[in-house]
């Protein structure tokens, strides 16, 4: 199993409705991800800076190539931009991190 971390950039004053949006993830989403290969899935907030740090595990990266066309992936970056930053595309500004260490 693979895991990826990464950073992205929460608006001020925004931490309570990203985390109600999250609470209320869509099914579809949710089993799109699923469908990908895509688990344990957290993602955490550093309140001083608005960084945004997610961790997921994916058996097999390369399944997740494609979720950047899915229809409800394009629908929720849609739904997201407001509330963080985001590329031309609305797909959120996302920093990919070197692992430095892991103790299992």
């Amino acid at each position: 199993m693979n895991r990826l971390a990464f950073k992205m950039k929460l608006h001020p004053g925004q931490e309570a409705e990203y985390k109600r949006r999250h609470d209320e993830l869509w099914p579809e989403l949710k089993a799109l991800l699923k469908e990908a290969g895509i688990a344990d899935y957290s993602i955490f907030l550093e309140p001083d800076t608005n960084d945004l740090f997610g961790v997921l595990k994916v058996e097999h990266p390369g399944r997740m190539d494609d979720l950047h066309l899915h229809p409800v992936m394009k629908q929720w970056w849609a739904y997201m931009k407001d509330i963080m930053d985001t590329n031309p595309d609305n797909s959120p500004v996302s920093i990919p991190l070197k692992e430095v260490f892991y103790l299992e």
